[in-house]
This record gives structure tokens, C-alpha cells and sequence, in this order.
């Protein structure tokens, strides 16, 4: 018969699929989650066998082998691509991670689509208020702190670690001049009170040849504005949390101790 997908006995390659789900669902659904996300160009949606498809909650109709369906009050406009039926990407994008329940991959996908300009913060914030509440709690724990200008998910482990610590608040986002207004650096979190700096210093992105000496510069410079500055390797954050912990204690302990070095910070201006 015309338009019937059939489905071999093999794994169904990402067009079979779509196709098969939109077909079961009478092409009333509207493709969203990771299906949908992919399709939009995030990379860090990774395929999950299954297409996620929503359908007005009047129709019943239900899930099938490779087909997630989904009965919806709040049902999105469909925006085509390439012929195919999909939700905005902040429906989509938010029906694929509630399904999540670790941190990072949520953390990383969220990130990324507000990197990749799909959509704001804001109108994520606002998605989840109006979708389902099923499954919400870590997006929104995540979206507070993209609201807070969290940018990778390394510094938002961060954040959560400093926290934990119990150290004055850290800004980021601000660079740091001496005495004589020259400049010092921009570190991953800066306490003005202890005038401490910490850096989140990866193999990749630091420990190349031009990399490194320029790190080796600018811990040279931290050191001669008087400024104590602890560096962290991103995976220490997510393997030993408690130690880092201590280490961020210790070095409070001692920027408390000496007299306040004279720098000062001026925040950096980003793009509207």
C-alpha cells in the first residue's frame, strides 16, 4: 500500500523510524525530544532508539516498538524540516531531558542548545512552566544555573563544589588588574574578599605547547600580584569532590591570613 513503511527484521535506521512513528500515529504527531533535537543540529543528542512523538490528548493511540507517544493538552505547532513534523526546539529539547536522570548529560544538552542559539534561557524557564511536570526537577535545578551564566558543565560542578565549601561567594566573569592596573587574569571563579583565585585547568585545553606557557604566564602573574590560586583538573571535581573541597578550604584559610593583596576587578561586558 502507498506511504506504508515496512520495518525489516533489522534495527531501522533514523528515516525509518520517523517515519514509521508519524505513520503509526496517523500523522497527527508532532516529533519532539532527542529525534527532534538532533534534527535541529545538537551533537550531544544521542540516539536513543526510539522516536519521541506528541499527539492531541483526544486521540488515543499507543506507544509502539520504536515509537514514544505521547498524549498532550499543550500541543506545539509543528515546524517542518526537511518534511518532517517537529516541536520547537524548547519542547523538544525539554521532553528529551526529563527522561534523563543524570546531571551532566542534562547539564550538556541544555548548554548546547542555548549555545547554538536555538533558544534562550528565558524561554526554556518559560517552556517548563507551561509543559509537563513529569521529570522536571533536574532541567530546572540546570536552567538556575544557566540563569546564573554557567557555561560548561565542569563549572557547573563547580559552582555546586564551591558552594559545598562554605567560601564566600566567587564571581566569574571579571578580570583582575594590579596595583598599577595592569592586568592579572580572568579566572574560571574569583573571591574578591580573599582575593583567591580558582582555576578549572584541563589537559586539553591547557597543556598544549602554546597552551601551557600561557598558563605558565599567568599563574607568574597571579604570584607577583600577591593572589593565592588553586588549579583543578575537571575531573577531580567529578571524582574527588571531597578533596577539592579541602584543598579550596585550606587555601581560604591561608588568603585569610595574609594581608589582602591591592588589585582590583572590573567585570567584563558581554555581548547583548
Amino acid at each position: 500500500m502507498p506511504g506504508i513503511v515496512l520495518l525489516s527484521r533489522e534495527q531501522p535506521n533514523a528515516r525509518q523510524r520517523v517515519e514509521a512513528a508519524l505513520l503509526h500515529t496517523a500523522d497527527l504527531g508532532v516529533v519532539t525530544g532527542f529525534e527532534a533535537a538532533r534534527r535541529y543540529g545538537l551533537r550531544l543528542a544521542e540516539p536513543h532508539g526510539t522516536v519521541h512523538v506528541l499527539i492531541p490528548g483526544s486521540h488515543h493511540i499507543r506507544s509502539s516498538r520504536f515509537t514514544i507517544v505521547e498524549r498532550t493538552i499543550d500541543m506545539p505547532a509543528r515546524r517542518l524540516l526537511a518534511g518532517v513534523p517537529l516541536a520547537a526546539p524548547a519542547r523538544a529539547v525539554l521532553d528529551g531531558v526529563r527522561r534523563i536522570r543524570e546531571a551532566d548529560p542534562v547539564r550538556s544538552l541544555l548548554i548546547e542548545t542555548v549555545e547554538a542559539g536555538l533558544c534562550s534561557v528565558g524561554e526554556l524557564s518559560a517552556e517548563l512552566e507551561v509543559g509537563s511536570r513529569r521529570g522536571t526537577a533536574l532541567p530546572r535545578a540546570v536552567l538556575r544555573e544557566l540563569e546564573a551564566d554557567v557555561k560548561s558543565v565542569p563549572e557547573a560542578a563547580a559552582l555546586a563544589i564551591w558552594n559545598r565549601a562554605g567560601l564566600p561567594p566567587a564571581e566569574r566573569n571579571v578580570k583582575i588588574y594590579d596595583a598599577h592596573g595592569n592586568y592579572v587574569g580572568m579566572p574560571d571563579s574569583w573571591c574578591d574578599k580573599l582575593a583567591m583565585a580558582w582555576e578549572i585547568d584541563s589537559y586539553a585545553f591547557h597543556f598544549g605547547r602554546d597552551a601551557f606557557r600561557k598558563t605558565l604566564h599567568r599563574n607568574n602573574r597571579y604570584a607577583a600580584a600577591g593572589i593565592i590560586v588553586v588549579q583543578t583538573l575537571p575531573s577531580r571535581i567529578r571524582d574527588e569532590p571531597e578533596k577539592v573541597i579541602a584543598e579550596l578550604q585550606a587555601a581560604a584559610e591561608a588568603a585569610a591570613l595574609r594581608p589582602r593583596p591591592d588589585v582590583s576587578v572590573a567585570e567584563v561586558k558581554r555581548a547583548a
